[in-house]
């Protein structure tokens, strides 16, 4: 009794998870293709656009919440062929 009221349910529900996510795909999806301009359309600049804005990570603050003058660690992966800059250049 229990399996065959499982075996009628299964594909209304399976039906309606990929229902669900398919909705939710064609949604996604519509933001991206909002996001590029068309042509003839007016520029427009989107809400929240960080762009030439400067973003200071906090961990490169101190206790005072003041840009750190220490040295700051980095990580060089091997197979780099570049040279390592030193802090005095100015490139």
């Amino acid at each position: 009794m229990t399996s065959e009221v499982f075996a009628k349910l299964l594909p209304l529900v399976y039906g309606a998870c990929f229902l669900g996510l398919l909705w939710q795909a064609f949604r996604i999806m519509s933001r991206g293709y909002g996001a590029v301009p068309r042509p003839g359309q007016t520029d427009r600049t989107p809400q929240g656009d960080r762009t030439g804005r400067l973003t200071i990570h906090p961990e490169l603050l101190d206790a005072d919440g003041q840009l750190t003058r220490d040295d700051l660690l980095t990580v060089r992966f091997g197979g780099d062929n570049e040279q390592p800059a030193s802090p005095n250049d100015p490139s």
